[in-house]
């Protein structure tokens, strides 16, 4: 099946804003991947703001994130 690419352009977005956007971008990728759906995300920033974003309570202090 052909790749099908979306692009999506901000602006005058916050740097909260931004994160918040980008880990309900992987919310969305990670509830399509049971339907067979690969989706792909390129974004400066995106496998810290990930890693940190869907830390739970004690492992963000364990990392030095604090």
């Amino acid at each position: 099946m052909k790749d099908k690419i979306i692009t999506i352009k901000t602006k005058n977005i916050t740097q909260k804003q931004w994160v918040n956007f980008l880990l309900e971008l992987n919310l969305m990728k990670k509830a399509w991947k049971p339907y067979g759906v690969d989706v792909e995300i390129k974004a400066p920033g995106l496998k810290k703001t990930i890693l940190w974003g869907t830390k739970i309570g004690g492992q963000i202090s364990e990392q030095g994130f604090d």
